[in-house]
């Protein structure tokens, strides 16, 4: 009953024209990484009020809504996901955690990641062993390896960054264009908290990671610092 809901009330907010732009956006066409993705066109703060009314729905219909090839059904099940992870007993957040794991391959564009992972396993392994990441960045799939690395956002946002220039370290020489700002994105997260862990990370490895990784990982760096590395790199 609140699967259909839930689908009701998300096509009655479908916007054609945005979706169109979406698609685009999130790279939809044949050899890209969302091809097959389809797209209603709602915003997230709109997806996040349906999402709010529905939290008693149950994970296995959280499920039915990851399958589906409709981006937004995808978004609104974590979305749902994250607020049931905040709001339940330790025995509710591992059932969380299992269900986030075995249904990976179904989040699957980086806003899916990015939105949930930190959030549910991030903060669920915090004081707990963390080889589940490690799995995750050896991973052939795009969005665990993804996972993986921003995960650790949870723990660097309490000031743990070991993790976090592990796992970067794992991915440096990865192919993918969203590795290479992903893991430059959580460098600069932990340049925020201490620059010095930063810099010592990246004067061993800067000339060896891809450009477009150290210009995300850099970004907040004084104009002067951020050419020195960039100019050493060529």
């Amino acid at each position: 009953m609140v699967l259909s809901v839930i689908k009701k009330e998300l096509k009655n907010l479908a916007n054609p024209q945005r979706a169109r732009i979406l698609s685009g956006f999130f790279k939809t066409k044949r050899g890209e990484y969302g091809v097959g993705d389809i797209f209603l066109g709602i915003t997230g703060p709109k997806q996040r009020i349906v999402a709010k009314k529905h939290l008693d729905a149950s994970l296995n219909e959280l499920q039915f809504l990851l399958l589906s090839k409709i981006h937004e059904y995808r978004q609104t099940a974590l979305f749902i996901l994250v607020e049931k992870y905040k709001k339940s007993s330790d025995a509710g957040k591992k059932k969380i955690i299992d269900f986030y794991l075995k249904n990976t391959k179904h989040i699957n564009n980086w806003d899916l990641v990015d939105l949930s992972c930190y959030k549910i396993i991030g903060d669920y392994f915090l004081e707990k062993d963390k080889t589940v990441f490690y799995k995750l960045a050896k991973s052939r799939s795009l969005w665990e390896k993804r996972i993986a690395i921003i995960s650790t956002y949870a723990f660097i946002r309490n000031n743990k960054f070991n993790d976090t220039l592990k796992i970067a370290k794992i991915l440096l020489n990865d192919k993918h264009d969203l590795i290479h700002k992903a893991v430059g994105w959580m460098l600069r997260e932990v340049g925020k908290r201490d620059r010095v862990v930063e810099e010592i990370f990246l004067k061993k490895y800067y000339k060896s990671m891809p450009r477009t990784m150290l210009r995300y990982a850099i970004e907040k760096f004084p104009e002067f610092k951020r050419q020195a590395y960039l100019k050493s790199k060529v």
